[in-house]
């Protein structure tokens, strides 16, 4: 059990959080995308200390993290021509590659796979931490296995309080999704985890790129390839169902479950929030400004578990740009309960009662 500090990210706090590393322990800090708990990629025992404080699932690759593309190439055992170009393109920056690793990178970092995803932050704080540090950080989320992932200090300091010596505040993180995951290790580059930098950028770099069936699908698999392709992940504790309707058909989703005796929240574009009246709602996007969805979406969903929210119907977004990646979020946070249009004008009540699992709540 530790006592957690949490300090704002300065000289000082920087070479105390190297030191620890260097250590074998944990830290705690920002990125653009969300907050990563990292630990030194190298040793297998300091690495293992992540698993431990997240609940984390050991077949679940990490993500390492490095200060520049010299010190990436030092981890993989090749690095293609289309890995430099992206690097080029999109590093520093919210991309991680898959690439066949070295020996030097312990299966407890790869999730037992013979690659590993690498990427270099454009976070200040986090290129000077690593820097300090003058090593490669294994750092997935820095929050509770599964839970929305934390994109605030306050939200790390909430998940693993006495569980870590160290977080470093950078304040608020600029993205508010996890990086875009894309393996080079096969024929055709894979995009494994959609996030700020789109299917359409990589395009435009590289050319070819198929996108994993399990970015918008409960796919089975044998070997998880990245982090975020599990079947339930970034999940509140309060239910959450998507909603492909209108709001007209929310209130009346949020009536009943009310009705039912549980507390409901909206989760919702902003130019509908005057229909909703006195109902409990919160704002995801602006319908001319979908991006504002990646950054609100963890805290969003943190803010309405602090409010001891049983149910949200969240608003469905487009699956073009930014929306690729927020729906592939939100479809883990809802476990791919989704209520079309069609199924939301034929149900009765007791049909919409049913599907909630109101009495399970």
């Amino acid at each position: 059990m530790y006592q957690t500090k949490c300090c704002k990210i300065t000289a000082q706090s920087i070479a105390e959080g190297a030191a620890l590393i260097q250590k074998g322990e944990l830290v705690a800090f920002p990125t653009e995308t969300v907050y990563g708990l990292g630990a030194n990629a190298l040793d297998e025992e300091a690495v293992r200390k992540i698993y431990v404080a997240k609940g984390r699932p050991s077949d679940n690759p990490l993500i390492v993290h490095v200060a520049d593309v010299e010190h990436l190439k030092e981890l993989v055992a090749v690095f293609p021509k289309e890995a430099a170009l992206l690097a080029q393109a999109f590093m520093p920056g919210p991309l991680t590659l898959v690439l066949p690793k070295k020996p030097c990178i312990p299966s407890v970092v790869s999730g037992g796979l013979d690659t590993v995803g690498v990427r270099i932050p454009s976070c200040e704080g986090a290129r000077a931490f690593l820097k300090a540090t003058g090593l490669p950080i294994a750092a997935p989320s820095a929050n509770i296995s599964g839970r929305p992932s934390p994109t605030k200090a306050e939200h790390v300091l909430h998940d693993l309080n006495g569980r870590i010596p160290l977080i470093l505040d950078g304040g608020p993180c600029t993205g508010g999704v996890e990086s875009t995951v894309l393996s080079l290790a096969s024929e055709v580059p894979m995009l494994l985890r959609p996030g700020l930098v789109s299917p359409a950028d990589i395009r435009r770099v590289i050319g070819r790129l198929e996108i994993h069936p399990s970015v918008l699908a409960n796919t089975p698999m044998d070997k998880v390839a990245s982090p975020g392709m599990k079947y339930k992940h970034y999940s509140p504790r309060a239910k959450v169902m998507i909603v492909e309707g209108t709001a007209l058909q929310a209130v009346r989703l949020y009536d009943l479950a009310q009705s039912a005796g549980v507390i409901p929240s909206l989760l919702w574009n902003s130019e509908d929030i005057p229909l909703f009246g006195s109902r409990k709602a919160e704002i995801l996007f602006d319908e001319n400004n979908p991006a504002m969805a990646a950054k609100r979406l963890f805290t969003c969903l943190r803010r309405l578990d602090e409010q001891g929210v049983d149910i949200i119907f969240a608003k469905s977004l487009s699956y073009e740009g930014i929306g690729l990646s927020v729906m592939n979020r939100l479809l883990r946070a809802a476990a791919f309960q989704v209520l079309s249009v069609h199924f939301l004008s034929t149900a009765n009540d007791k049909d919409l009662l049913d599907i909630m699992g109101i009495y399970g709540i």
